[in-house]
């Protein structure tokens, strides 16, 4: 896939030309690098083997068995996988043992993309009024910037067409268990989300590691899904969030990549901006008018939700920012 963008640039006359009438228009063309199409399906059944392997609260089966499944699949691409194992206190005072998945494209190049998501679910639906004490499925919420990720790996280990960067794909685990929106008291000092970042973050998985910047994946699967510009993304890496939203645009996804600012978020993008010190943005369903999707929280975040237009979308959307650095 080539893209071409024509700009007509139009020369401001000097004083004795524009007396006589004359003026003057060039027109510049600006040839992007060659990008191989994103499979939209392909990224569909790596979601729906996600939810196949059932909820993936962390110390459950389904956790266990989605973690070896998302090793094997970027082993099976060809990249370099790492470990980060860690363990954690949870908000009710639970030991949890967590696992950062780090797989990495061209380990050797110096100029690095990040690319993350979350792989743990939501072992509540506190948003629901059925159900409440039952975990979810996260199609969306955590299987869908998975899925995308992975199909993002797949294809750049595979194609032909090859990007100049190195890539790495850090996926962080424990993302989802904060406080339930029950809760009548929070403890300010601790962040309860986020765990897998905010370990990584402060315990990167090499020394010294750098990104040129990084893009966090999350709910990028639900259909009609419009993306804003997230506010913690704006402060803190504005440059690389308009020129993905221009990239999604000129790609023909405006009904997806709205330029409008939403609200702040904390969400994994946060901590690996303000501890690691990378720009990273949070490509995220979420309206300045209505905040999250109904499905948020709840059962309904399901197979059901999942639509291979905002999967194709987002994917082609961050392969063609990828291969043009």
């Amino acid at each position: 896939m080539k893209n071409k963008l024509l700009i007509i640039v139009f020369l401001i006359c000097a004083a004795a030309s524009c007396d006589s009438g004359n003026s003057s228009e060039q027109v510049t063309e600006i040839t992007y690098k060659s990008v191989p199409e994103f499979n939209a399906d392909s990224a569909y059944a790596f979601i729906q083997q996600q939810v196949d392997f059932g909820p993936r609260v962390p110390m459950t089966e389904g956790h266990s068995l989605t973690r070896d499944w998302i090793i094997d699949k970027f082993e099976e691409f060809g990249l370099t996988v790492q470990r980060q194992d860690f363990q954690v206190k949870t908000y009710d005072g639970l030991t949890w043992d967590l696992t950062n998945i780090i797989a990495s494209y061209k380990p050797e190049a110096k100029k690095r993309i990040m690319i993350s998501a979350h792989w743990d679910t939501r072992r509540i639906a506190d948003k629901d009024t059925e159900r409440i004490d039952e975990p979810i499925d996260g199609a969306n919420d955590g299987g869908s910037g998975v899925g995308v990720a992975l199909e993002l790996a797949r294809i750049i280990a595979t194609s032909e067409l090859k990007p100049d960067v190195g890539v790495d794909f850090i996926l962080f685990d424990g993302e989802d268990d904060g406080e339930p929106e029950t809760a009548y008291t929070r403890d300010n000092s601790q962040v309860w989300w986020c765990h897998g970042s905010q370990h990584w973050s402060k315990n990167p998985h090499e020394k010294g590691y750098n990104a040129y910047f990084g893009i966090l994946l999350d709910m990028v699967g639900a259909k009609g899904a419009r993306f804003y510009r997230e506010g913690y993304s704006m402060y803190y890496a504005k440059n690389i969030v308009n020129k993905v939203w221009n990239y999604g645009i000129e790609l023909g996804f405006s009904d997806h990549f709205i330029l409008k600012d939403a609200g702040e978020i904390t969400d994994d993008h946060y901590f690996v901006n303000r501890d690691a010190k990378i720009p990273m943005i949070d490509i995220i369903e979420f309206s300045p008018q209505t905040g999250f999707g109904r499905y948020h929280h709840t059962h309904d975040d399901n197979m059901d939700l999942i639509d291979t237009r905002t999967l194709k979308a987002v994917g082609q959307t961050v392969l063609f920012t990828i291969y043009q650095e």
